[in-house]
């Protein structure tokens, strides 16, 4: 399923391989760069943190994602080679067809019927999403909101070998899901999964994957944290699952002959990606207006979304009050679409969302906000003034 060819995979500036690269046609699965794991101050309950931890990554409904292909000669990075030896590896492709498969994995995921939408654009500048086709450095994508973290010349998701090659149309569809914010389901802490340690080690650590017993454990033995799933069911199904060869599971007992899922996605994963985004009907929000309090009536998971129009252009202060935990973003309509503009999350936090921003008079914004935990039902509002 997430699979190619591959020597050593090492996501740092200026990397260091063992020796040049294999040409032989083998497969090797995507490896997530490792982010560092959200801490919480003594004050935030368990409940309050697993709900923020399930629902942080995760866009706001009606978000557009736009998605780059790097394009310039520049972009791409020297890989190093034990020998003293360096070569240049680009980002780009010339393979029109390798970048078809990108564009109808992001069909398939927006077909299920989400309030998400892809856009591609040719300014990086633009993009949330920025893509790249280096060679080797496998397949691999930030998880969900994480992506706002890198730069505009950053990569965020990479596909390191051939995508027109056979079964690799789940490759795409795997990456968007982590971009998506959902991790890897092999890790799901429900799945009962009971590893061979040191056979997926030494599976892992050879041809053409290469990895070191961290990357290995980080990506395939560690269970994630369980207030990061949501639901708790295991789908060994989902695109989001890796394929599993005979003899590194254990238990449970039916996979000791390996784990293959269909391919595709999952009537799980159509459930998940519905349900944290729901399609919208945008002509229902409401106008906030200046000095009125307006309540929110959501529960954890749910979103509100407002249209705001400014009679002056002045600076604007826009505040969630109550005891909660929201993220509000800002967007702000743009030849026909609402471009994101700002946010605020104050999860976790001693404090409610603000944002601070300068409106136009005859420019359209929408605020949406998205719940995470609240102290008590219907507790909370939002002010414009």
């Amino acid at each position: 399923m997430i699979m190619s060819k591959k020597k050593e995979d090492n996501q740092a500036e200026g990397r260091t391989l063992q020796s040049s690269p294999s040409v032989e046609d083998r497969k090797s699965f995507c490896g997530l760069p490792a982010m560092p794991a959200r801490v919480f101050g003594p004050n935030v309950a368990p409940d309050r943190e697993a709900l923020i931890l399930v629902m942080g990554n995760k866009w706001a409904s009606g978000t557009i994602l736009h998605y780059y292909f790097f394009d310039q000669p520049s972009d791409g990075e020297y890989v190093f080679f034990e020998d003293g030896s360096k070569e240049w590896r680009t980002w780009t492709t010339d393979n029109t067809r390798q970048k078809q498969v990108v564009k109808d994995a992001f069909d398939v995921w927006k077909a299920v019927g989400i309030g998400i939408e892809f856009k591609e654009v040719t300014t990086r500048g633009e993009a949330e999403i920025r893509i790249g086709f280096m060679t080797d450095d496998g397949a691999w994508s930030f998880i969900g909101r994480d992506i706002l973290t890198k730069g505009p010349s950053e990569r965020t998701m990479n596909f390191g070998w051939d995508l027109t090659e056979n079964g690799q149309f789940d490759t795409a569809i795997h990456e968007i899901g982590h971009t998506l914010g959902f991790p890897h389901e092999h890790q799901n802490p429900n799945s009962g999964i009971v590893w061979d340690e040191e056979a997926v080690y030494a599976a892992l650590g050879g041809g053409p994957n290469f990895w070191s017993r961290e990357k290995t454990f980080f990506n395939i033995i560690r269970k994630i944290a369980p207030d990061t799933v949501k639901g708790s069911n295991w789908d060994p199904d989902s695109v989001m699952h890796y394929p599993f060869k005979g003899g590194l599971i254990k238990s449970p007992a039916r996979f000791n002959i390996g784990l293959f899922p269909k391919g595709g996605l999952s009537d799980f994963d159509k459930l998940w990606v519905r349900q944290f985004y729901p399609q919208l009907n945008p002509q229902n929000d409401p106008i906030l207006k200046p000095f009125q309090s307006v309540q929110l009536n959501l529960t954890s998971g749910e979103q509100q979304n407002f249209v705001i129009e400014p009679a002056e252009t002045r600076n604007y202060v826009i505040q969630v009050f109550g005891v909660s935990d929201v993220v509000a973003v800002l967007f702000e309509e743009a030849n026909g679409e609402f471009v994101y503009n700002t946010a605020d999350d104050d999860s976790g936090e001693e404090r409610n969302a603000t944002i601070r921003v300068k409106l136009f008079k005859g420019r359209r914004y929408k605020l949406r906000v998205r719940l995470y935990f609240s102290g008590a039902l219907y507790s909370n509002a939002v002010m414009l003034w």
